[in-house]
């Protein structure tokens, strides 16, 4: 690479990642394979439109490569091209949820009462921005109605989501979030959907990588549209996909592209299909599995010495922890665990006093260091390690740290 700066950096950024411990939920390291497709020259091409129907000439193999992609992901969660249809087109997980809102929910506060409403999992509760936060163009668009956890046992009620539902009859329900710990039950979520007549979203975002191995149920059976991110558990680029029933896709389609995107970032879809290639090998179903086991080994050791876990523990890829209950600000442990080599991100715990900003707790996740190559073995000692950080101990654990990462190294 002739530019010195940005061969300089893609180098830091290398030895960055190599010689940290990443327990970012929602990161991973994608294959030397998804990189090739990802830097190939499928960058060059623009491709405004869909396969058969695009606005620009030489699309031969665009088109072949974008219906290949899409009959990948849909054999990968074993559907049917009949009932669904896959669009492998947004560039990331924000405006997938933005498209499929704008295809399938009004604007505004209309006389009707339920036009505009969209119920979705309050923020500090473990929601996603674009679920109808305020922030978020979600919630400027469309009015949220969140629901909440039961603040005793931190744990979705279904009873009085099914109350919400019927008092405020919302147009479209989200299932999912960003840092729920637990199993989401959706064949509860699709009777709360069909008692108020509501389309049912699922995010799959964070747990779609474990749901085609096998170590999380699969939604499909119950929802009417599926969105992922392909970043996350699911390991691949920075890309989403939405599923959508038949009788729901024209409209999704149309508002992705011409909606609110232009032409697809074919190189992305090209690292999209690589990715859902080796999602279907026996490994990746081994790879699921131990990230489950990781991620609750993690959080058991932790509770061990004397740190509280949210929602009581976890059987997904991720959990929260509540720091501040041991007198230390999220923003004062993630500042403390990257002194010492270890990545976490922030995160609201339920029912939080603090400000977003620093609020009460951090989110861990195991998806990354088990691409390493780390099992249970590694998670009783990162679990120890944290404890000691956390403890104000840094000194003693950076050598610790530094080995355990040369032991693991992240593969090209």
């Amino acid at each position: 690479m002739r530019d010195r700066k940005i061969k300089k950096l893609i180098k830091r950024e290398q030895t960055r990642q190599n010689k940290t411990l990443n327990l970012i939920a929602s990161e991973n390291f994608v294959s030397g394979d998804i990189l090739n497709a990802l830097g190939s020259v499928f960058v060059n091409k623009y491709a405004e439109g869909y396969p058969g129907a695009r606005y620009y000439s030489g699309t031969e193999v665009a088109d072949e490569l974008e219906e290949l992609v899409q009959a990948r992901a849909l054999r990968l969660f074993q559907l049917s091209s009949k009932k669904w249809n896959v669009n492998v087109q947004p560039y990331s997980g924000s405006p997938a949820n933005l498209a499929i809102l704008l295809a399938l929910v009004p604007r505004g506060n209309l006389p009707a009462g339920r036009q505009g409403k969209i119920m979705g999992m309050r923020l500090d509760m473990g929601g996603h921005l674009t679920h109808g936060y305020k922030a978020s163009v979600t919630g400027k668009l469309w009015r949220q109605i969140p629901y909440v956890l039961d603040p005793k046992t931190e744990l979705l009620d279904y009873d009085e989501i099914l109350k919400l539902a019927k008092k405020e009859k919302p147009k479209l329900i989200i299932a999912g979030g960003s840092a729920y710990s637990k199993v989401i039950d959706f064949k509860k979520f699709r009777e709360i959907a069909d008692a108020v007549e509501a389309i049912l979203l699922v995010d799959m975002s964070h747990f779609a990588g474990l749901v085609t191995g096998g170590a999380y149920p699969s939604p499909f059976p119950h929802a009417h549209v599926v969105m992922t991110t392909t970043h996350k558990t699911l390991r691949g680029p920075r890309a989403a996909l939405i599923f959508s029933k038949k009788e729901l896709s024209k409209n999704i389609d149309r508002m992705v592209f011409p909606g609110i995107q232009g032409g697809p970032h074919m190189n992305a879809i090209a690292a999209v299909g690589v990715a859902l290639y080796e999602a279907s090998l026996p490994s990746f179903k081994k790879y699921a599995k131990q990230v489950v086991k990781n991620t609750y080994i993690l959080a058991e050791e932790l509770k061990k010495l004397g740190w509280r876990i949210i929602s009581g523990g976890t059987n997904t890829h991720l959990f929260n922890v509540d720091t501040f209950k041991n007198s230390i600000s999220g923003n004062e442990a993630a500042d403390l665990l990257e002194k010492a080599g270890i990545v976490v991100n922030i995160e609201a715990i339920p029912y939080d006093l603090r400000p977003p900003k620093d609020p009460s707790g951090i989110r861990l996740g195991a998806a990354a260091l088990t691409t390493r190559g780390m099992k249970e073995k590694e998670m009783r000692l990162i679990a120890q390690i944290i404890d000691k950080i956390l403890r104000k101990q840094i000194k003693e654990v950076k050598e610790v740290i530094q080995k355990l990462c040369a032991q693991f190294p992240i593969g090209e």
